[in-house]
């Protein structure tokens, strides 16, 4: 085979894998253009981008798609920019309902601890401590009471068990008296029935 034959080879070797690693390249850049995120999209056609000196030489299909993914991701962004700051809007409205509830809530809370804290005693209205203060004086002087008279119930109830006893020696005083004068009195009344037997006799003779 000749040189010129050679060449020729060559030559078409060479322009068949130019061809195919554009085709690669192409479908590559493409695929990341579908695919990717936008700056791993810039990322890829800078890198697969010629250079002319200090120039990067861009395709033109390369650049609207860039330009095209990067107006929909812009959109898509401003959509849910738009959806968030509608959120928020609804999250600050619910917010200030809830601040005006617990507000209200509030209210009541206070409204209803101060409405248990007082008392009604003999029409008047009073606090809850006062109230207690009051029973516990009342309490207190009853007990007072209950101990006095208890204290007192002991006393006479001593009082009244030392006169029983008293009477009891008295009267078992007296029933020895009477019992002894019974005695006295029968030996006087045997004593004289004697003399007056005696006597009979002496004057029967």
């Amino acid at each position: 085979m000749k040189l010129p034959q050679y060449l020729l080879v060559l030559i078409i070797l060479l322009s068949f894998s130019e061809i195919v690693h554009s085709q690669e390249e192409k479908v590559t850049v493409e695929q990341a253009l579908k695919q990717e995120k936008i700056q791993e999209q810039f990322d890829i056609v800078i890198k697969k981008s010629g250079r002319y000196q200090e120039y990067k030489v861009v395709k033109q299909v390369w650049l609207n798609k860039l330009k095209s993914n990067t107006i929909d991701t812009l959109k898509t962004l401003e959509s849910k920019l738009n959806t968030t700051n509608l959120q928020i809007a609804e999250q600050k409205t619910t917010i200030t309902s809830l601040q005006e509830s617990l507000a209200k809530t509030n209210e009541n809370l206070s409204a209803i601890t101060q409405e248990k804290d007082s008392m009604s005693f003999f029409g008047a209205s009073v606090t809850k401590s006062s109230y207690n203060t009051i029973m516990l004086v009342i309490i207190g002087a009853l007990l007072g009471l209950l101990g006095f008279f208890i204290y007192k119930f002991k006393n006479s109830n001593a009082i009244t068990i030392q006169a029983k006893k008293a009477l009891t020696e008295t009267e078992e005083e007296f029933e020895e008296h009477r019992r002894r004068s019974l005695e006295r009195e029968q030996k006087v009344m045997r004593k004289l029935q004697d003399e007056i037997n005696k006597q009979r006799k002496a004057g029967a003779k």
